[in-house]
């Protein structure tokens, strides 16, 4: 036959032009299930290829197979399966069958309402399993013109069964997403202007999707093979420096228990001593120990009650000296308090255990007291006599309904009064030709070096006055402030970087990290342009860091330099940078030499490219 092409000539093409092909899958027949007597008439797919003006050659390999060349030489391919017999097989064979397609043309006779009902319970639902939601057009055909119209009225169901109507063939086609079509005979007409239509217009929709595709591919890969330019890494993590934790209210309580500079002690009535304590700490937060101190006078406490508080709970041993003098040789003996209220006096040591503990632990006192007193009006009488010493006017009204921040906060806050005040000082510094008076309590409770230099056999530790060497006054004074507070607020990267020598110096490590995170932060935050004109050097900074034992300040230090490799490489003081220390940041540099490297090749081959253009 010269239509027919040999088989492996048609493998061999279809191999060669997927992407320009279409292949369609017909599915049903169009003659009734009795109707075996009219076999040999055509169906309708091959009658549209034999009659088509766009088909130039037309062949069938296989019963089930026609093959076709269309539109100026595309391959065609049409598989039949009139019986529905494909989902007979494997689920494999199926899938690929309908998963291949391009188009589908399901048809029906509407005179066969049985095979109606079984294409769209067992087969449509199969069809759609084999797509796995791929968009491809469907075409739902409904041939022959029925012979028993169904009665329209609603009480007569004798011939509703004996066609399939169109509502139920539009339905279908709805459900499937599909076009509905009905061809009341296979004629001409129908075949080649209706049918055909429809099929060719879906023909070239796949024909042009398939050479878009094509192009889009072909673009990436022209793409692919293009030079790319060098993908620039990203540079390494900074190292992470993690903040210490505050041991502020901690070393406020170890100071009670070892009692170092302790210049009160509190006696009962028959002048046994209870427990050594500390002016400074019970005056920053109550204000009856101020009054009991002389720091401040009743007429400065408007409030009757804490007067009353004073007066009733303390008395001060008059022989004792409760002032330090400023030109003593030593220091003052402590001071001598009796307690009145036996009652309070039994509870004093775990008054002054939740006093020194941040005043934040006010469930715990409860406790403590109701186990030892065991007696519910005295454990009330004590509990308020405690709310009212720590007492504070337009702050801490309840302290029970205060919560512990709040009572830390005041805490905190309180001890500031007296920084950097003469008010029941005992030590006092001299720093640049300037005094500094501090308290040895706060001191000895928040610094080791000056719990050891104030309590060992230092001159310091019998001395009022103590000189300071090595550091400005407002970098001291910012560390006193700290040890005061437990906070620190650098105003630069050089200040802070004098607060850390100053914290290494006294072995504050807390103080020292704090002020390394500080440098980091402004640091980080600088935008290029303001690194590359500061004068501020990191080097010196670097040398300083390392000189002074910051070991995590200056690992980040050196691999800040490695990052910013382009702006610190063309400053003069990356000359100072020592041979380990430069090998280190050329190690780590970013960008790298190599993606610079890259990079020149790059535009080069770019500047290649232009020029090239240019003289075509």
């Amino acid at each position: 036959m010269p239509g027919v092409m040999p088989r492996d000539v048609g493998a061999g093409a279809d191999a060669r032009c997927r992407c320009r092909s279409v292949s369609i899958v017909a599915l049903g027949t169009e003659r009734e299930a009795s109707a075996s007597g009219s076999a040999g008439q055509a169906g309708l797919v091959r009658s549209y290829l034999r009659g088509s003006g766009l088909v130039a050659e037309l062949g069938s390999p296989a019963p089930s197979r026609l093959r076709a060349r269309i539109l100026g030489g595309v391959p065609l391919e049409v598989h039949e399966c009139p019986r529905w017999d494909i989902f007979d097989s494997d689920w494999y064979t199926s899938r690929s069958l309908i998963g291949g397609a391009d188009i589908i043309v399901i048809k029906y006779s509407v005179n066969d309402k049985t095979l109606f009902q079984e294409i769209k319970d067992s087969y449509v639902p199969m069809i759609k399993k084999a797509l796995n939601h791929c968009s491809i057009p469907v075409i739902i055909s409904a041939i022959g013109a029925r012979k028993n119209l169904p009665c329209t009225c609603p009480l007569c169901t004798s011939d509703r069964g004996s066609c399939v109507t169109t509502s139920e063939g539009l339905q279908l086609a709805k459900e499937f997403g599909a076009t509905y079509l009905e061809l009341h005979t296979l004629n001409d007409f129908y075949i080649q202007k209706y049918f055909g239509g429809v099929l060719e217009y879906f023909m070239i929709q796949s024909l042009n999707q398939k050479s878009s595709e094509k192009m889009k591919k072909r673009k990436k890969t022209q793409k692919c093979h293009r030079v790319q330019p060098p993908q620039l890494e990203q540079p390494e993590k900074l190292p992470i420096l993690k903040g210490e934790a505050s041991h502020y209210d901690s070393d406020m309580h170890n100071l009670l228990f070892c009692c170092q500079c302790a210049d009160v002690a509190f006696y009962s009535e028959d002048f046994s001593k209870v427990m050594e304590a500390h002016k400074v700490i019970l005056c920053s937060v109550s204000q009856v120990f101020m009054l009991l101190f002389n720091v401040k006078s009743p007429a400065d406490v408007h409030d009757s009650s804490i007067v009353r508080t004073a007066q009733s709970l303390f008395a001060v041993d008059t022989g004792a000296r409760l002032l330090v003098p400023r030109g003593a040789a030593e220091p003052s003996p402590p001071a001598r308090v009796i307690v009145k209220d036996s009652v309070f006096c039994s509870c004093l040591l775990d008054i002054l255990h939740f006093i020194y503990s941040g005043a934040c632990q006010w469930e715990r006192l409860e406790e403590d007291i109701k186990k030892k007193l065991k007696d519910s009006e005295k454990t009330e009488h004590v509990l308020e006599k405690v709310k009212c010493i720590l007492k504070t006017p337009g702050k801490l009204n309840n302290l029970r309904d205060g919560s512990s921040h709040q009572i830390k906060q005041l805490y905190n806050t309180s001890l500031r009064l007296f920084f950097n005040t003469p008010v029941l000082a005992d030590v006092i510094f001299t720093i640049q030709g300037a005094t500094v008076p501090a308290h040895r309590a706060v001191l000895v409770a928040r610094c080791e070096v000056m719990a050891a230099m104030f309590n060992g056999n230092y001159l310091e530790a019998n001395s009022i006055l103590v000189p300071v060497y090595g550091v400005s006054k407002d970098t001291f004074l910012s560390f006193l402030e700290y040890l005061y507070t437990d906070s620190c607020c650098p105003a630069s990267i050089l200040q802070a970087m004098s607060l850390l020598i100053c914290a290494e110096m006294y072995q504050v490590m807390r103080l020292q990290h704090i002020c390394e995170l500080y440098i980091i932060t402004q640091l980080q935050s600088m935008p290029s342009r303001e690194l590359a004109t500061t004068s501020l050097s990191i080097v010196s900074l670097l040398k300083k860091a390392k000189f002074h034992n910051s070991d995590c300040l200056s690992t980040w230090l050196l691999h800040f330099i490695a990052t910013n490799y382009l702006i610190f490489s063309q400053k003069p003081e990356f000359q100072d940078l020592s041979v380990e220390e430069r090998n280190f940041v050329e190690m780590h540099r970013w960008p790298s030499n190599m993606y610079l490297k890259q990079l020149a090749e790059y535009r080069n081959y770019i500047h290649s490219q232009k020029c090239h253009c240019a003289v075509m």
